[in-house]
């Protein structure tokens, strides 16, 4: 993990302290400019082409959600989404949360007009103690974020407490009083921990609200898409020995899904 992570740039200061305490305290971090907004435009292009190439096929692989369009296997569609799963501070963030980790997903979500609203929830099954955590995820913006257009709500220090909102809520799609909305422009990549409460709010705008989101668990933990399974001869071949290592994906697995 050590070699993989340095041969990616990821030092101890990577992230400050101050970014680092946030993350423990409040279970989240925004990351401010880490797209450009050219980059946001080109995300938002080649995901619109995928959309519309997918058809009702779209976001079959993991999740397919009424009211949103989804898109998953993304890694496997266009190197242009590399560096969802190799920039440095989102390493440093799931490297802080997770200890060992490996790519658990990178799909996209665009909640559309009048549709989005989640109950809220966290993305593993059973409640973890504080520290024991198994999945964190980032969202990475491609519209602003704001108040009306279906921006994403967390509990701040809910990763904390050990319970699902499923069992702690008469209805977990309820506004909960501690909740916050994460508010940020396009181009912002907010890191979370998977085990935080939260869930997309309505989208009561009148354009699609986009974001992908580039989520990682621990190494022992089977991933929410199989890469091996899943894995391209192309994709392969272009990824550096560190990138395959957090795919967690080999040779003999590009072999078997040929043969």
């Amino acid at each position: 993990m050590a070699t993989a992570l340095g041969d990616l740039a990821v030092t101890d200061e990577t992230l400050s302290a101050k970014e680092k305490d946030q993350l423990d305290r409040d279970g989240f971090l925004p990351l401010p400019g880490i797209l450009g907004s050219e980059q946001v435009a080109a995300f938002n292009t080649r995901l619109a082409e995928l959309t519309a190439a997918e058809g009702e096929s779209a976001g079959l692989e993991v999740h397919q959600e009424e009211g949103a369009d989804r898109l998953s296997d993304l890694i496997n569609k266009d190197p242009m989404f590399d560096v969802c799963f190799t920039h440095p501070r989102v390493l440093a963030g799931m490297r802080h949360v997770l200890g060992e980790f490996k790519v658990f997903s990178l799909n996209s979500r665009a909640s559309r007009p009048g549709k989005g609203l989640q109950g809220l929830h966290a993305d593993y099954g059973e409640p973890v103690q504080p520290g024991a955590y198994r999945v964190c995820n980032s969202i990475w913006l491609l519209d602003d974020f704001t108040a009306d257009n279906g921006a994403t709500r967390v509990v701040p220090g809910s990763h904390r407490w050990a319970k699902l909102p499923g069992t702690e809520m008469a209805d977990p799609k309820d506004a909960h009083p501690g909740q916050v909305q994460l508010l940020a422009p396009a181009g912002t990549v907010v890191i979370f921990n998977s085990h935080l409460w939260h869930g997309g709010t309505l989208n009561s705008s009148d354009r699609p609200r986009r974001a992908m989101h580039m989520a990682f668990c621990a190494r022992d933990l089977a991933q929410q898409l199989d890469q091996k399974a899943y894995i391209r001869s192309t994709t392969y071949a272009r990824l550096s020995p560190a990138q395959r290592f957090l795919l967690d994906v080999t040779a003999d697995d590009v072999a078997r899904r040929a043969s």
